[in-house]
């Protein structure tokens, strides 16, 4: 079998760095206590790990207090516990239709079982939502605006920054999803003016699965929507309201943080600026190749200015999934077909009808080889059903 080509980092990035399963490894055969419910030796030095990632957390979205920084399951639970914290009955909320399923199906939910009214923003067709349509839809009772920063369909980064701005001004709470930026490109709180950053770590910042969390700057409060153990003030009825208890519910995913802490120390060590450069020359690369074959449709990649290295694209004449299976069947190369949990990027782009897209997602080990590779396959799929040659 040829070598596995792997252009799926969308969903999740693997390999992973060989530091990171070494980490968990170690650490929970030689650590694997539950931190914070006891004080011996072993307990404290989980405790040391957990608060060292924290930090590592906090120092990389440039955040103030490390306790604000809380874990969670991944970013869809992150993205639950902010926008179930942050909307009450009778509130409205903005968002868009570059939005993955962990933002619309909560704020669905809300607006069906708690009046809180919603708006969705369409983008251009260049993929990019305008920050005035987001200023035209806010009023009185604007209580979130909830932006994706980067696409995990068509790969457009949105202009956080000046959103932010129109958010701070009116004193509107301003959550992003990060899950297909955070270890790609820089995000600074301050400077971008986002008052919660939700966050995955099984995505770029190269961590395992079933770990993510939130960034919660002061000043905004996020209600407790859950309830249970911290291991600290047992004898407390209610649920601690102090960061990051208040958010954090139950013994963590130790292993985890762990693995997490590896993760982000290895894309601090071979910097967020040469893994963006090294994967948006290989989607340069990817788009290029792929517009020169007749009968291959592409999405929102006229122009790769503000891009993650994500692409969307159809074979005209088959269905998404069956490219994604002659793809993986005959060259052994693995990429994602669908909807990709976001069905209104689909709808406005018109792909909704025929199923969805092809996606390939670029990760940091990926090699120009691959992507020619890839290139070919998808030529050699086009030419084998309906006898059309590159251009």
């Amino acid at each position: 079998m040829n070598k596995l080509i792997y252009l799926d980092s969308g969903s999740t990035t693997f390999p992973k760095p060989e530091e990171v399963y070494h980490q968990m490894d170690r650490f929970y055969r030689d650590y694997g206590v539950n931190p914070g419910r006891s004080g011996y030796d072993l307990c404290m030095i989980a405790v040391t790990m957990v608060e060292e990632t924290r930090r590592l957390l906090t120092k990389f979205f440039n955040g103030t207090d490390y306790n604000r920084l809380i874990f969670s399951l991944n970013g869809t639970d992150a993205l639950n516990l902010a926008i179930f914290g942050l909307l009450e009955n009778g509130d409205h909320a903005i968002t868009t239709a570059i939005e993955h399923n962990s933002v619309l199906r909560p704020l669905y939910h809300l607006s069906r079982d708690s009046n809180v009214e919603v708006d969705h923003i369409p983008f251009d067709s260049r993929g990019f939502v305008d920050p005035d349509a987001i200023k035209r839809k806010m009023k009185k009772n604007t209580r979130l605006v909830v932006v994706n920063h980067g696409s995990n369909v068509i790969g457009t980064v949105q202009p956080i920054k000046e959103i932010g701005a129109l958010c701070r001004e009116r004193g509107i709470t301003f959550l992003i999803d990060s899950a297909q930026t955070a270890g790609k490109i820089p995000i600074d709180m301050d400077r971008m003016n986002i008052d919660v950053v939700a966050f995955t770590g099984h995505k770029s910042l190269m961590g395992p699965m079933g770990t993510g969390g939130l960034y919660v700057r002061e000043g905004v409060e996020v209600r407790h929507t859950r309830a249970g153990g911290t291991g600290v003030r047992s004898a407390i009825r209610s649920h601690l309201d102090e960061y990051p208890y208040r958010l954090e519910y139950g013994t963590g995913n130790l292993p985890g943080i762990a693995g997490l802490n590896a993760g982000v120390k290895w894309v601090e060590e071979k910097g967020l600026h040469t893994i963006h450069e090294h994967e948006s020359n290989l989607l340069r690369m990817l788009r290029d190749g792929l517009r020169e074959i007749d009968g291959v449709s592409l999405y929102c990649q006229d122009d790769l200015t503000d891009h993650i290295a994500v692409l969307a694209f159809n074979v005209d004449g088959l269905e998404a999934l069956d490219t994604g299976t002659m793809l993986d069947v005959d060259y052994n190369i693995s990429c994602r077909t669908g909807l990709h949990c976001a069905p209104m990027v689909h709808e406005q782009i018109g792909t909704d009808k025929i199923h969805g897209a092809v996606r390939f997602g670029i990760g940091p080990f990926n090699t120009e080889e691959d992507i020619t590779t890839a290139v070919q396959a998808v030529g050699e799929i086009v030419r084998s059903r309906t006898g059309v040659h590159a251009r």
